[in-house]
């Protein structure tokens, strides 16, 4: 499969599948472990990565795949020029609090971009794909994929930017960045439902400088890069993936051309 829209697509139905078994778990009292970084799991994590590895293997064979709860047990494959991340469950601790912003991530990842990925909110039924375009619409877990409308994001308000920032990592530099772009409005969300809420001209910016990983968000980027905007480190220069560790230092995701 090559066609990225495709593929974003197949991504998607993926996505929908495990969505159900997320929220399958997320109907139980299911118990929450920690990993050796303290981080919280739990069964719906490992049962979605689960569906969602061998489904991409199918998809794309002999592309590496680089998925969160294997990384913790196995440590990072080995990865070429293209490569698959898969985040089962991004935002663990709102799913754990029974808060409804965690997400499924698929995202192709090809020299360094972010070229195709969903990101999809089962709580929310609400489901985001990018490929060479953005699209989003309202999926049911475990339903088929049908129509879904173009997203893209909005020029910026005349009367001030609308942030979007994270509900759990809301940090000093982020503070700090907010203080100086001043915007109307600010809202919180947990996972990658941020980048989306910029893709679907719901919000203007996203600022983190908090740690992440690339699983954590190359789905979102991929969605907001389809959209029309942009991701950037703070000195403006392009957040690119397949670094050391795959871990991220800070970004801001912005709706047009960075303002700052």
């Amino acid at each position: 499969m090559t066609d990225l829209d495709d593929l974003a697509r197949a991504f998607a139905q993926l996505a929908s599948a495990a969505g159900r078994v997320v929220m399958d778990v997320y109907a139980t009292d299911f118990e929450v472990r920690r990993k050796d970084d303290w981080s919280p799991v739990s069964d719906a994590d490992e049962r979605a990565e689960a569906l969602l590895v061998p489904g991409v293997h199918d998809l794309l064979p002999g592309v590496p795949v680089v998925a969160e709860e294997s990384v913790s047990a196995d440590g990072l494959p080995e990865l070429a020029h293209e490569f698959v991340l898969i985040d089962p469950l991004d935002g663990t601790r709102e799913f754990v609090n029974r808060r409804g912003d965690f997400t499924v991530n698929v995202a192709l990842v090809r020299d360094g971009a972010p070229v195709a990925g969903v990101v999809y909110a089962p709580a929310k039924d609400r489901m985001f794909v990018g490929g060479t375009t953005a699209a989003a619409g309202s999926v049911a877990p475990g339903a088929q994929v049908g129509e879904l409308a173009p997203i893209r994001t909005r020029e910026y308000p005349a009367e001030g930017l609308t942030a979007v920032a994270s509900r759990s990592h809301l940090d000093v530099e982020t503070r700090e960045f907010l203080e100086d772009v001043k915007p109307v409005h600010t809202r919180t969300a947990g996972s990658s439902l941020k980048f989306c809420l910029v893709a679907a001209a719901e919000a203007d910016v996203y600022p983190r400088f908090g740690p992440t990983m690339e699983w954590d968000t190359a789905a979102g980027h991929a969605v907001l890069r389809a959209s029309g905007g942009t991701v950037v480190t703070p000195e403006g220069t392009p957040f690119g993936y397949g670094k050391p560790g795959l871990r991220n230092g800070a970004f801001v995701a912005w709706g047009q051309q960075p303002l700052v």
